[in-house]
């Protein structure tokens, strides 16, 4: 069958609920209510179901090409995978690499998994298929990078950072991640080089807050406080938040608060923004932490207190 209007419509419909909405996530980033933090749990998500149920018809009924079958069972990954289904999103990546395997957005989503389950060799393998096929492909730098890091191979892990930084000098998420990374080789390198780079950010953007966090002109308080400013949706908010948390925590880890650094990690986590680079990476985080804490003879750290919440009307 041929790639008619139906299904061009369909990977519309695909492209805007992958990034137009996981769930809408309403948190008080600090709202006490008798010293604990509140949460509101996220609502369903039902653009991404009727999503999925299409794509699943569509798979199993229509007539495809081989390289229209490989880049639906792509997108259907990257919408698995963007509610949490890693597992599904996984199979349907591999499968649509049997199909194309010059695909290189599948090999980057196999090299963040390999990362996360620890893989690091499968990972180096993956990301390095994905710069032989696609040599601009900025964030196989990125995602290579953090694999490294997490490898305890932060020189290398450097490299890719620097190369990613070049590629977009304006971007505060590049610009922070490689501040973390240098951080763990040359704490005061990292301090000047994240001031120099500070520079080229664009002034008033939410993400150039976190920066100013981690040269120490701005307080916690005021980045939760921006985090709110300029919304455009509860989405954006829990994005931000879902950042700011993760943030956090790399600062308190590096002060040795390894209660603040879980408990902001396990805020991260709350926001379900699963497809956020800081949500993939904070339980990698928590397990660290859990680590450096075991060998100091601590079993755990303390778990967060949250308010219940009362019954929805």
């Amino acid at each position: 069958m041929k790639f008619t209007s139906q299904l061009k419509a369909l990977v519309l419909v695909v492209v805007a609920a992958t990034s137009g909405g996981c769930a809408s996530t309403h948190f008080g980033p600090m709202e006490a209510a008798e010293g604990r933090l509140q949460i509101v749990p996220p609502l369903p998500v039902y653009e991404q179901e009727v999503t999925l149920a299409k794509l699943n018809e569509i798979l199993s009924t229509v007539e495809l090409t081989a390289v229209q079958r490989a880049r639906f069972l792509y997108e259907r990954g990257v919408l698995y995978d963007s509610v949490g289904l890693r597992l599904l999103g996984r199979i349907d990546f591999h499968e649509a690499l049997k199909i194309q395997p010059d695909l290189a957005d599948a090999y980057n989503f196999l090299g963040i998994y390999y990362t996360q389950e620890g893989e690091y060799a499968s990972a180096f393998e993956a990301f390095d298929g994905v710069l032989e096929l696609a040599p601009s492909y900025d964030y196989a730098y990125l995602n290579r990078g953090i694999a490294l890091h997490y490898a305890g191979r932060d020189k290398l892990a450097e490299q890719d950072l620097q190369a990613f930084v070049a590629r977009q000098p304006s971007d505060p998420y590049r610009i922070l991640w490689l501040y973390l990374i240098q951080t763990a080789t040359d704490p005061v390198l990292a301090k000047q080089t994240l001031a120099q780079n500070r520079g080229a950010i664009e002034e008033g953007t939410w993400a150039s807050v976190l920066v100013d966090f981690y040269l120490g002109k701005v307080t916690e308080a005021q980045v939760f406080e921006a985090a709110k400013a300029g919304l455009t949706s509860p989405r954006e908010y829990a994005q931000r938040l879902c950042e700011a948390y993760f943030y956090l925590a790399k600062q308190a880890i590096d002060s040795q608060q390894y209660d603040k650094a879980a408990n902001y990690l396990r805020l991260s986590l709350a926001t379900n923004i699963y497809d956020f680079v800081e949500h993939r990476y904070a339980r990698m985080e928590l397990g660290l932490i859990q680590k450096v804490l075991a060998s100091s003879g601590v079993d755990a750290v303390q778990p967060l207190e949250v308010a219940p919440q009362p019954p929805e009307a």
